[in-house]
């Protein structure tokens, strides 16, 4: 029952509509041929042709302006008996003229609007889009990250000789398998957490620390990674030739974060016999190195999520490490970047002294 009543109802709003239009248009034409030239009742067809673009679009109102515009230049011809003054005919002109700009302005109006609408609507169509990708890319790593814990205990389980004695051979092969499944690890992690930060923001725990330590921290536990590079880790306080305290408000969780994906990129981007230096002065810290430098093309999208350079630098990452670094930063209200140095590059990051 309910597809016979609908077109009906549509039906009883278009003859409404038609009525109104019909009605106003009606009254205006009784006024103008009812009275003098010198009344001008011409400017109220306006209310008319803004009724018409309403209802009924673009082709319609042009219509309805060109009815108007004739039906009050014809209470000239009617009344023709009578004198018709000069301010007379400039008034009926004018209103002519009004009525030609009311229908092009709102005709001009409603195309805009629609050109608005569909704006909107493709912009809620993409961040639907990019909410459904985020969305996908989340579950994803969610879900690959639980069969990975479960082969990593695993490993560990035989590692353990919970399953029996080991060789020498199968304890080598089962650490290479460890590695592997921790960087496989590592990078779901950073894939979850990149995408939940995008959706989320960033959850800082905040709290006064002291950055000078908090880098030494990080670079100890990095010391065997630096040694089997044959790469050197050695610090350098800026202005002061002696350690000094760095206080931040911060996030030591999220900042050894940033500290280590920044060193583990220098010494994988350092050459053998290299040393990586760790510059402590103010609120910032620089880590400088001595490989292949950055190109200059690469500096507006280093910090960009998945971007991966072309250049000479040695190693290649998945274009995540720094996009997290850049959210942990900025999340701190601090700043991060990369230049060039004579032989090599530097990133640094500046983070909000202490107010104490």
């Amino acid at each position: 029952m309910q597809p016979t009543l609908k077109p009906l109802v549509t039906l009883h709003l278009w003859e409404k509509k038609k009525l109104l239009i019909l009605s106003v248009f009606i009254i205006l034409i009784i006024l103008e041929f009812k009275t003098p030239p010198a009344y001008v009742f011409g400017y109220l067809y306006t209310g008319a042709i803004l009724l018409v673009n309403v209802f009924y679009g673009g082709k319609a109102t042009f219509i309805a302006t060109i009815v108007s515009v004739f039906l009050t230049l014809l209470n000239l011809y009617v009344h023709i008996g009578t004198v018709i003054e000069l301010p007379t005919l400039a008034n009926r002109l004018i209103a002519t003229l009004s009525l030609i700009v009311t229908g092009w302005l709102s005709n001009s109006n409603r195309i805009y609007q629609q050109k608005i609408v569909e704006q909107q609507t493709k912009l809620q169509s993409q961040e639907e889009l990019v909410r459904l990708r985020q969305d996908f890319a989340s579950t994803l790593t969610h879900d690959l990250r639980t069969p990975l814990l479960g082969a990593f205990e695993t490993i560990k389980a035989f590692q353990n000789k919970q399953f029996g004695e080991i060789t020498p051979t199968q304890i080598k092969v089962l650490a290479t398998m460890i590695r592997s499944h921790q960087s496989s690890l590592q990078l779901v992690n950073t894939l979850l957490d990149v995408y939940r930060n995008d959706l989320e923001g960033l959850n800082l725990k905040l709290y006064p620390l002291d950055l000078t330590v908090l880098v030494e921290e990080v670079a100890n536990s990095l010391t065997s990674l630096a040694s089997s590079n044959q790469v050197y880790l050695t610090f350098n306080y800026g202005d002061s030739d002696f350690r000094q305290s760095l206080w931040v408000n911060g996030d030591a969780f999220q900042l050894k974060r940033v500290l280590t994906n920044l060193l583990i990129n220098a010494i994988n981007h350092s050459r053998r016999g290299d040393r990586i230096e760790i510059i402590l002065s103010s609120n910032t810290v620089k880590i400088l190195d001595y490989g292949s430098g950055i190109k200059p093309d690469d500096f507006s999208f280093l910090f960009d999520r998945f971007y991966q350079s072309n250049s000479d630098r040695q190693a290649k990452g998945t274009g995540l490490g720094l996009y997290l670094c850049r959210q942990i930063i900025e999340a701190h209200g601090g700043k991060i970047w990369a230049e060039n140095h004579s032989k090599g590059a530097i990133f640094g990051f500046t983070l909000p002294v202490y107010q104490g």
